[in-house]
């Protein structure tokens, strides 16, 4: 099966063909051209500039996806496509596309929650990955685990609260300086702290994510206060208005640890708790090397499998669309013409389960 699949949930547009064949998938192309230089002017994403990038990038993105591909239209078996959640304007962009292509096609047209793909990325490079497990999605916009019993069933069991992870890194990054989207240099900032060796070191407490009771939630509004309170403090004690690179790092470092060692808690409760054998780590935050070692750290001690994506995967991309895409065909689960966008997680859901039970009344 050839599927050709669209995401345009935010400041990338992707086009991807996968072939996938008995659960495997076989990434012939995945094109994304990113928006990150047109937002760096304002610090982030502006919602109406991305959907009119969207319009003027998606035509050559799909062209360029079959070229490098190297099939023909008439070759490709159904139309994946994120209808959810993200800034409404970018979806409906994507939307509008698939629609148009699956209907001159002739071929089915798959609605793909943004979330979900971001997991159903590990099938790609992880073969062995199967139902039941835990999945943790961090992102710029969510910072949530979900029990996942089968291919298409997400049941949320912890979220944050407010502000989502990789937001969080974006804001302190600005505000301390750093080039947009500021997740990447805060990565590296928090390594140069890593690795120095002095135990004199600066450091900086900041209160954790971790919710202090006994639900999977998280809070990183109040962390992400801290953290910029700490900056505009030290701007002044100093008399500066660009902090030093020691500083910057003891502040990257000890707001890095913070996140990682609230997130590997709650974690560490959920697969205790819940018994999972397997966990997924997603999203764009997922990229951080920090945090990366520190879930795989957690998964080893409580001998949990670990499972998460390249880093090429890990950021918006068409080619999670069409792995989450499959298995949805597989489950019968398809729109139609009137397929909309929609912003929200929760409307998402409804609409995923109208389409549920009309395959399953």
């Amino acid at each position: 099966m050839i599927l050709f699949a669209i995401e345009s949930s935010c400041d990338e547009t992707s086009a991807a063909v996968v072939k996938a064949e008995d659960g495997r998938f076989t990434v012939l192309s995945n094109i994304v051209s990113s928006q990150i230089a047109i937002h760096a002017l304002y610090g982030g994403v502006v919602p109406e500039i991305a959907s009119r990038a969207h319009c003027e990038a998606i035509t050559n993105v799909a062209r360029e996806a079959v070229r490098e591909a190297g099939i023909a239209l008439s070759e490709i078996d159904a139309v994946a496509v994120t209808f959810a959640p993200g800034l409404i304007g970018s979806l409906l962009v994507g939307v509008s596309f698939a629609k148009s292509l699956a209907v001159s096609l002739g071929v089915p047209l798959i609605p793909v929650n943004h979330i979900e793909g971001h997991v159903a990325a590990a099938y790609i490079e992880h073969e062995e990955l199967r139902p039941p497990y835990l999945a943790l999605v961090v992102s710029g916009g969510h910072t949530s685990l979900y029990r996942v019993p089968d291919y298409t069933t997400f049941e949320e069991i912890g979220a944050s609260r407010d502000d989502a992870c990789g937001e969080a890194f974006d804001k302190v990054g600005r505000v301390m300086g750093l080039p947009y989207p500021g997740g990447a240099a805060m990565d590296k900032l928090a390594t140069a702290y890593f690795e120095d060796p002095d135990p004199e070191k600066l450091s900086f407490p900041f209160p954790s994510p971790a919710v202090t009771d006994d639900s999977y939630d998280f809070s990183f509004s109040g962390l992400k206060t801290a953290v910029i309170n700490t900056i505009h403090n030290e701007k002044q004690r100093l008399k500066t208005d660009t902090l030093p690179d020691d500083v910057r790092r003891a502040i990257a470092g000890s707001f890095t640890k913070t996140v990682c060692g609230g997130i590997s808690k709650k974690l560490s409760a959920a697969l205790k708790e819940t018994g999972a054998g397997t966990l997924v780590l997603a999203g764009g935050v997922a990229a951080n090397s920090h945090l990366r070692r520190a879930v795989a750290e957690t998964c080893r001690r409580r001998k949990t499998a670990f499972s998460v994506p390249s880093l090429p995967l890990c950021g918006d991309n068409a080619a999670m669309i069409a792995a989450a895409g499959y298995h949805l065909l597989s489950a019968g689960i398809t729109a139609d013409s009137a397929l909309n966008a929609f912003a929200s997680d929760e409307a998402a859901e409804d609409y995923l389960a109208g389409l549920r039970s009309r395959h399953n009344p």
